[in-house]
């Protein structure tokens, strides 16, 4: 099969295009044949390395975190998906792959395609949809009538966690540029702050969630515009004890982690607010709600681009030039 690959950690350099063995499948996955692949900042991030101390992969390494396509084979264990179903998923850590035309995702970690939805479109949903679920309903526990504060609201995960706050009751302010405004206001956002000439710690107050997915410095000033016992989420960084024990660091990786997250909590504790990293991971329970919003027209993908196979460089570094409105896909078939 064809696949891009990264033969060693560069900030700069492209995916080399290259012919790979079909990945053999393990007893609980399904192969999937990929239609299309959502590209994140993410893949950049584990090309540079900036991840491989707690996610150290092996090189040659297929990149890609999101995938919508065609079973074509099942392990001996799956029960929950046949050849033929047209599925969405974000593969587990070390399984990822997306940018090629084969990629083997466990059954616990798929779900079936939403019907009103095209392969593109649903290609754009998983890595941001799962953030967004896991930061706003697993931690936040948002509840009716709270007050979230969602930076970079016309990104890939902004412009899903404005629609699912929005669903859960919330209102819901966000960062954006004036040329996006009229995008995340479609989407609900109550407050849309522009970056480039307001400060939002100058507007907001008194929120009770806030999902950083910016710099330190953005960071910092997010823990003020909490109001005591709110609770800020960085999809981000830097990584917490939580994050660390969750993953079965080694001691090192946890001393580390301690470190570098050690002044934000000590910060946030002297506001009386929480802070917690939170690193996303494949879910396919969590893609089968989110199937169902989709379905409903309770949220709709917003995809920029879509680039073809042989472009996946461009889509790339297209992400990497931070322009992009939602989400950017490749079409592979």
């Amino acid at each position: 099969m064809k696949a891009f690959v990264i033969d060693r950690y560069s900030k700069k350099g492209d995916l080399r295009l290259a012919e790979l063995p079909t990945p053999e499948l393990r007893d609980d996955e399904v192969l999937v044949q990929v239609h299309a692949a959502g590209v994140n900042l993410l893949d950049s991030k584990i090309r540079s390395g900036e991840f491989k101390l707690i996610l150290p992969y092996k090189l040659p390494l297929v990149l890609g975190h999101d995938v919508a396509g065609v079973v074509t084979q099942v392990g001996p264990r799956v029960r929950q998906f046949k050849v033929g179903d047209e599925v969405y998923a974000r593969p587990d850590d070390f399984r990822i792959g997306t940018f090629a035309e084969f990629v083997p995702v466990k059954e616990a970690s798929l779900a079936l395609k939403p019907k009103n939805i095209t392969m593109e479109e649903a290609a754009s949903l998983p890595l941001v949809a799962l953030t967004a679920w896991q930061t706003l309903v697993e931690k936040a526990q948002i509840k009716k009538g709270q007050k979230v504060f969602i930076h970079a609201g016309s990104g890939g995960v902004g412009t899903f966690a404005i629609q699912l706050a929005k669903h859960l009751g919330a209102t819901v302010a966000t960062t954006t540029s004036t040329a996006n405004a009229a995008l995340v206001k479609a989407l609900g956002a109550d407050v849309a702050v522009d970056y480039k000439t307001q400060d939002f710690e100058d507007v907001l107050r008194d929120y009770d969630v806030v999902l950083n997915s910016q710099d330190g410095k953005t960071l910092e000033k997010s823990l003020r515009v909490l109001k005591g016992g709110g609770k800020l989420i960085s999809i981000s960084g830097p990584p917490d004890p939580d994050f660390a024990s969750a993953i079965k660091a080694s001691w090192l990786v946890k001393l580390v982690v301690r470190l570098l997250s050690a002044g934000v909590r000590r910060r946030a504790l002297a506001r009386r607010v929480g802070y917690s990293f939170l690193f996303m991971r494949a879910n396919g329970s969590q893609l089968r709600e989110i199937t169902r919003l989709v379905e409903a027209g309770v949220i709709r993908p917003v995809v920029d681009r879509v680039f073809s196979f042989e472009s996946t460089n461009d889509a790339l570094a297209y992400v990497e030039s931070g322009r992009a409105k939602g989400k950017v896909v490749i079409k592979v078939r």
